[in-house]
């Protein structure tokens, strides 16, 4: 026999103690391009366990053919990639029409590429090797949770 709604509705917060109008909060998403598997898995897992939804991509190009790019609440990208560098990546974002905070990270900063980078308007650029505390702050940050 099929439950009712309501049979079901009161099975649900009996058995799970959870009210059945209780849902999860979205969590804000994070592009991150990174062409170094293990950086890209350490930072995925670093924001992931930070409350962040964390999109990886290992170059721009994939990143720009998502057709759900413009919903990420940050973007967060290596400078040096394969198939183009990470000024370009928030430069067709931007021409996308997105308009969220970036992060650039490089193991090759300058004066110059800091000039750059803040002229493409990204928020900051860190530094490789990355310090988490420093990452996570900076995120909380920009792209607070909950």
């Amino acid at each position: 026999m099929p439950f009712s709604r309501s049979t079901f509705e009161r099975h649900c917060e009996q058995t799970m103690d959870i009210p059945l109008g209780a849902v999860e909060p979205l969590r804000p998403t994070i592009l991150l391009v990174e062409d170094d598997p293990g950086v890209r898995r350490s930072l995925q897992l670093l924001l992931r366990a930070q409350g962040y939804e964390v999109k990886a991509y290992v170059e721009g190009r994939p990143l720009l053919d998502d057709e759900q790019i413009l919903d990420a609440a940050c973007l967060i990208t290596d400078y040096r990639l394969g198939d183009m560098d990470g000024l370009d990546v928030l430069t067709m974002l931007r021409a996308r029409g997105w308009n969220g905070p970036a992060v650039l990270i490089t193991a090759y900063s300058s004066p110059h590429l800091a000039h750059m980078a803040q002229a493409a308007g990204f928020a900051l650029l860190m530094e490789k090797p990355l310090r988490p505390p420093v990452l996570v702050s900076t995120m909380t940050q920009l792209v607070p949770v909950g």
